[in-house]
């Protein structure tokens, strides 16, 4: 049963960071934000390996962030 439940976090989480890649991609922002979003994004994804429910909750902030119009700092 927990394992059936940790599949469906893991399904989850997969389909919302693809759609977060989809939502950075878009946005009109300038390239250095947008790099900076895509790593913060990959970071992400690679914590999914190892801490699923974290990787959740960082990808719940950056979205929100992304929501609320606050961009990280562009190189």
């Amino acid at each position: 049963m927990e394992r059936d439940s940790q599949l469906e976090l893991y399904e989850a989480v997969a389909n919302r960071l693809k759609e977060a890649h989809t939502a950075v991609r878009t946005l009109q922002v300038p390239e250095g934000v947008r790099m900076a979003l895509t790593r913060k994004l990959l970071v992400i994804t690679a914590a999914a390996k190892h801490d699923l429910a974290g990787a959740a909750r960082r990808l719940d902030r950056l979205m929100k962030d992304l929501d609320e119009g606050r961009f990280p700092e562009g190189d």
